[in-house]
């Protein structure tokens, strides 16, 4: 059974934190009685002394103006007075031999054979009586005189142990108590303390046993680490939901535009090996099956980029060179494609904008920038580019007069296989924008837009400068 408590106390949290509760509880209430003992023990001492110390100062007065007499006469003075006199005294030459001894009639039990056998070079000494059943115990302090005599003066101690032992009492009659006070209120604090916890644990458990998403833990009404780690929680189950959502809709979305490319594979395959065609339609037939599986492929490749960049693993070779003739030959690639849409394009390039990059990567934002611009540009339409310097910046901003993004839609572009209502009829899995923002990130750049529907985007791509 001994054992089931030790296990369970170390399986729950709850229980080991109330018996470390506890434990601190009762180790700070044995320090305080330790301390406050011995304070007691000690001033009560020093007041025994202060009294012996004051008889002392006295006698040694008479013994220096008369003797041994004087000392006589005033203990005899003492003893006829109103008060009983408590104390012990005896004054011995340096042999040890007693000179004068006065034993108050309180001081039962002391055997006077005793007295001769104190060792006189102790300062504090302690005498009990010879009958052990009686509780006594008297202090003596030696004293030197002048002419190599000394004297003792005694007193019964018995109350200051009586003190003493009832302190201790009473603190064996609290400790009982204490404890039962440190368990309760160690369960209490800790209940109330984990009550956080318990409420997160019960809402992983739900979205676990459920799968159900939309659970999330109570919110407290203090603003402490504990709140905040439900808040933090919260806020993640929140993200996660829109994040699985948008997992949902880019697998839709994926799915859709994936099929398309894969039933004309088959179908091609399929007519290509059930006809009877020449070997150059064949040939042309495979052609086209490699085409639409290098689309496949392209997309597949462009999503592992992205991972790779937003993890920062994608390598990068990078070297110094001109942006803006960087930019000038991906402009002549996709000039041809802009005057098909019947789209200008300017330019407008800065000479001597240099940039430490990888030119390819580089390359591929500018040619997804551009690409991203005809696309959603109508026929008829103008795209100006430009390259310029500003504060230790290199600067690419494309800006074009198509349909523009809505203000719902402008914080998600980047986000990978998002696409906005006015893109959804156009080709294209929403990879450009977040490959852009990714291979700038990694690069140590930013990417901005600005976009206002029905009167075009602008781009603005800022990279490190290098002089």
């Amino acid at each position: 059974m001994f054992l089931n408590l030790i296990d369970k106390i170390k399986r729950n949290f709850s229980l080991r934190l109330t018996l470390w509760y506890t434990i601190v509880s009762l180790f700070a209430f044995i320090v305080i009685f330790t301390i406050a003992y011995y304070s007691l023990q000690s001033s009560l001492k020093k007041e025994d002394e202060k009294l012996i110390l004051f008889r002392f100062n006295k006698y040694k007065e008479y013994y220096e103006k008369d003797g041994l007499e004087g000392v006589q006469s005033e203990i005899a003075l003492e003893r006829n007075g109103e008060k009983p006199n408590l104390f012990f005294v005896r004054i011995a030459d340096k042999d040890n031999h007693t000179l004068l001894l006065s034993i108050p009639d309180q001081w039962k039990g002391v055997d006077i054979s005793e007295l001769g056998s104190i060792n006189t070079n102790m300062k504090v000494q302690n005498l009990r009586p010879t009958d052990k059943s009686i509780e006594t115990l008297y202090e003596i302090i030696t004293f030197p005189l002048k002419d190599g005599n000394f004297i003792q003066i005694g007193k019964d101690i018995t109350y200051r142990l009586e003190a003493l032992n009832r302190f201790k009492q009473i603190f064996f009659a609290v400790m009982l108590p204490a404890i039962l006070i440190g368990l309760l209120g160690g369960y209490l604090v800790t209940y109330k303390a984990l009550l956080p916890i318990r409420d997160l644990t019960k809402t992983i458990k739900s979205i676990v046993n459920t799968g159900e998403m939309g659970a999330r833990v109570p919110s407290g009404k203090t603003d402490d680490e504990l709140g905040e780690l439900v808040s933090l929680f919260n806020n993640m189950l929140v993200r996660i939901e829109q994040l699985i959502e948008g997992m949902k809709e880019s697998l839709d979305i994926v799915a859709h535009d994936l099929r398309t490319p894969l039933t004309s594979l088959r179908v091609m395959a399929e007519n290509a090996l059930s006809s009877h065609q020449s070997l150059e339609l064949c040939r042309e037939a495979l052609s086209d099956c490699l085409e639409e599986s290098e689309k496949i492929i392209r997309m597949l490749n462009t999503l592992m980029d992205i991972s790779e960049a937003k993890a920062k693993t994608l390598k990068l070779k990078k070297e110094r060179f001109d942006i803006s003739n960087l930019v000038q030959k991906t402009l002549e690639i996709y000039l041809f494609i802009a005057e098909e849409k019947n789209i200008t394009i300017n330019a407008e390039l800065s000479e001597g904008i240099l940039v430490f990059a990888d030119p390819n990567r580089i390359r591929q934002v500018v040619g997804n920038l551009l690409d991203n611009s005809i696309k959603y540009t109508p026929s008829g339409g103008m795209i100006n580019i430009k390259t310029y310097k500003e504060t230790h910046k290199a600067v690419i901003e494309v800006n074009d007069n198509g349909i523009g993004i809505s203000e719902q839609d402008l914080p998600k572009i980047w986000d990978r296989l998002y696409r906005g209502e006015k893109s959804t009829t156009h080709r294209g899995l929403g990879l450009g924008l977040s490959i852009v923002k990714s291979i700038v990130e990694l690069h140590g750049g930013h990417v901005e837009v600005t976009s206002r529907p029905s009167f075009g985007s602008t781009f603005i791509v800022s990279l490190p400068f290098v002089e």
